[in-house]
């Protein structure tokens, strides 16, 4: 779900429209035959709340792990729930498992008074899960918090999963916890293969689009994402969309496009392990199963342990031989990569940032091909603006100008085609591909291949449009602290 918000300077006004506003999209849901309906991030409220004056917003969630509670057939248990009381009565009304977020106010036990704030509560970004019925059956507190002044982070990282009767298992997150430790890996490494994505994501060209990482998670980490993001042309949020690991249904908002939400709607193969052992499964779902789309690529998801082992430095005769190039450095996404041009209509090159070298064959397509620069670029280290985390990264980038100093920068629009192979060996088996073209259009690689020594190789030809970006986004998570 795509979600527009609308402005109100009081709390009561601003959560009635938006409830009413979710009401439209329920009642229209049953009709696309959808089982599971997801908002997003921050979609009841919005945005730019202190500590105090989102205090009109908050409500007390109950656990659900702890006790059973229907807030549409319940409606006393509890005072001032009167949010949760509309989204479960939608979901009973609709007969739809409904996922959304919210603000939850927890007063701290006594146990836990070295990480209790100073008014004596917590109060926590939060999806619920509702069931068809209307039964509360998950509560999930955001742990990545991302200058969201009004909320405080867990005291400890939560991992919740809920299950369905249509398609098994399903782990939730929020917006930047999809670029950490905890809970997303914990998530993967339990095998929970579906997962719950409510975001507030402004897009951040040329490597973390919204529509782009969505899907290069996806196809990345090998699992079906369901992911709503907020619209918004003044905080540059567009893009939500319903992925797997070989297909996506998407939106992403252009400039001048009116500002109005838009509902996905996508049948998508079931992942979750243990359902898949107990039916008859679809080619589709044979293919991803195994970790390979419907052309019998390799998913770019490694399951073997040692993927985890650092590979060993490459050495000059390891690699292909290319063309003779000066590398320079120049800023992409606030860290300093290592690039070289490419000059050649076709050609090889590889780049070097430390002992971490990506290697490139490409063969530019016309037309449009003098007008624009591209560049491959390479980073490997901890990124630390806006957040904290180590990463490998080949990108394959067009330029915003003929200057190399414009490497790295916000590009938007390309003409050029190009045919490309593209390589890295990462120290992590989280390897996150993606291919944007003009007009933040995303394309399907047509072939990913992870090896047991930490190669991966993403194919790509015959592409639509001119290329944008081209990513193998590599998160090495156990360097995280260092």
């Amino acid at each position: 779900m795509d979600y527009s918000l609308k402005t109100s300077n009081h709390y009561r006004v601003a959560s009635s429209d938006h409830l009413q506003a979710a009401k439209v999209i329920c009642a229209t849901v049953p009709m696309e035959g959808a089982q599971i309906l997801v908002f997003p991030e921050d979609g009841l409220q919005g945005f730019n709340f202190s500590r105090s004056s989102i205090s009109g917003y908050l409500e007390t969630i109950p656990d659900p792990q702890q006790e059973s509670w229907n807030p549409c057939t319940e409606p006393g248990k509890y005072n001032n729930t009167e949010v949760l009381q509309s989204l479960s009565c939608m979901a009973r009304r609709y007969n739809l498992y409904l996922v959304a977020n919210m603000a939850d106010l927890q007063l701290c036990p006594k146990t836990e008074p070295s990480s209790c704030p100073s008014d004596g509560r917590w109060q926590f970004n939060t999806n619920v899960v509702f069931r068809s019925d209307g039964l509360l059956v998950a509560r999930y507190h955001k742990h990545n918090l991302y200058f969201e002044e009004a909320f405080d982070k867990p005291p400890r990282p939560e991992i919740t999963t809920f299950d369905t009767p249509f398609a098994g298992t399903f782990g939730l997150i929020t917006c930047f916890d999809i670029l950490f430790q905890e809970p997303t890996l914990t998530l993967l490494e339990k095998g929970v293969r579906q997962i719950i994505f409510p975001t507030a994501w402004m897009n951040q060209l040329p490597l973390l689009d919204t529509i782009q990482f969505q899907k290069a998670f996806s196809s990345g980490a090998n699992v079906t994402l369901l992911a709503a993001n907020i619209r918004s042309d003044r905080l540059i949020m567009t893009g939500s969309g319903i992925y797997t690991p070989t297909s996506a249904t998407c939106h992403h908002a252009q400039r001048g496009d009116p500002e109005e939400g838009r509902l996905l709607v996508a049948r998508v193969p079931v992942l979750d392990p243990l359902w898949m052992e107990h039916r008859v499964l679809t080619e589709e779902e044979k293919a991803v199963a195994w970790g390979q789309s419907t052309s019998s690529a390799a998913s770019g998801y490694c399951h073997e342990e040692n993927c985890f082992d650092a590979p060993p430095p490459e050495t000059a005769s390891s690699v292909l031989p290319s063309s003779t190039t000066t590398t320079f450095i120049s800023s992409m996404m606030y860290d300093p990569f290592t690039f070289v041009l490419l000059n050649e209509t076709e050609g090889k090159v590889r780049v070097c940032n430390g002992t971490f070298c990506c290697r490139l064959q490409y063969r530019r397509l016309a037309p449009g091909g003098s007008k624009e620069l591209y560049a491959l670029g390479a980073f490997a280290g901890t990124h630390t603006v806006n957040g904290r985390y180590a990463l490998q990264v080949c990108a394959l980038v067009r330029c915003a100008g003929l200057e190399v100093t414009s490497c790295g920068q916000e590009v938007e629009e390309a003409e050029s085609k190009l045919d490309f192979l593209l390589e890295g060996r990462f120290g992590t088996r989280y390897v996150y591909p993606s291919v944007l073209v003009n007009r933040l259009v995303l394309e399907q690689p047509q072939h990913l291949e992870t090896a047991a020594d930490g190669r991966v190789t993403m194919k790509h030809s015959k592409m639509t449009a001119g290329l944008v970006t081209a990513c193998l986004y590599g998160r090495m998570y156990h360097l995280d602290q260092e």
